[in-house]
């Protein structure tokens, strides 16, 4: 009996689709150094400082290490899912990847599917390697709500997804989507507070980076232990993210071009 037009074989092709991407991935020194290593070895150094390990008034007597340590979760998502994921995608179709495979009975949108769950994966990873490498090396506990930093590390990560996938519907080219996804990178790490700590940033930026992917505000609460799990505050930061990453994946659904 034919399974040609059955759903069983996808299975074991977006399987295969899956490690392909992945051992690509892991085959770019600079894919991985930046987004999976880069934030745990800016950390790392930060935290050789002594000072950065003493609790502060300025930071509600908080050490600068714990403050950071959320920070650098954005910078790596930033670089994985805004950067890398777009520019992996705009090169495919660039270089007629996605065409040729359209002619195959491996639809390219399994190749979409595929390079989501390698790059979701990857920030999983690298975020991991983080929270372990800041509890082991520099004493900062791991996330005191877990339930609610994991809904807003997933969250957030969901939204930077789908908008990198939205730069690399709408970008003419791969170098096109670089400068692209380069702007919105520099704009999502100005507000999470990469360039500058919080503290430090106007009001405006502030409130804007609570509610904007992915969400750094409510990923320092929940790692804290400061967040109020009973407020509304922090559904309505679920939620504007969550919308965030349901209308870009739409728009980028309807966008895509596969040539």
């Amino acid at each position: 009996m034919s399974t040609g037009t059955g759903r069983r074989p996808l299975t074991p092709a977006l399987n295969r689709l899956v490690v392909t991407e992945a051992r690509l991935l892991l085959r770019e020194p600079l894919s991985v150094g930046l987004g999976m290593l880069l934030p745990t070895a800016i950390l790392l150094g930060i935290g050789a400082i002594p000072v950065t390990r003493e609790p502060s008034p300025e930071f509600g007597g908080l050490r600068f290490v714990e403050i950071w340590a959320p920070t650098a979760l954005v910078l790596g998502m930033g670089i994985l899912c805004v950067q890398h994921l777009p520019s992996v995608l705009a090169t495919y179709r660039e270089n007629g990847v996605l065409r040729r495979m359209s002619t195959t009975p491996v639809h390219p949108g399994m190749v979409l599917a595929a390079q989501l769950a390698v790059v979701f994966a990857a920030t999983v990873a690298s975020g991991l390697l983080l929270v372990l490498s800041a509890w082991l090396v520099l004493d900062v506990e791991p996330p005191r709500q877990p339930l609610l930093f994991a809904a807003a590390f997933l969250v957030g990560s969901a939204s930077l997804i789908a908008l990198g996938t939205l730069v690399a519907a709408v970008a003419p080219s791969a170098s096109a989507s670089n400068g692209m996804s380069m702007v919105l990178y520099m704009f999502l790490m100005l507000v999470g507070g990469v360039f500058l700590p919080r503290v430090f940033l106007p009001d405006v930026l502030v409130r804007m980076g609570e509610f904007t992917p992915p969400g750094v505000q409510l990923l320092l609460e929940s790692w804290s232990g400061t967040a109020d799990a009973s407020g509304l505050s922090q559904l309505v930061q679920l939620a504007i993210m969550a919308g965030v990453a349901v209308a870009a994946a739409v728009l980028a659904a309807r966008l895509f071009r596969w040539e």
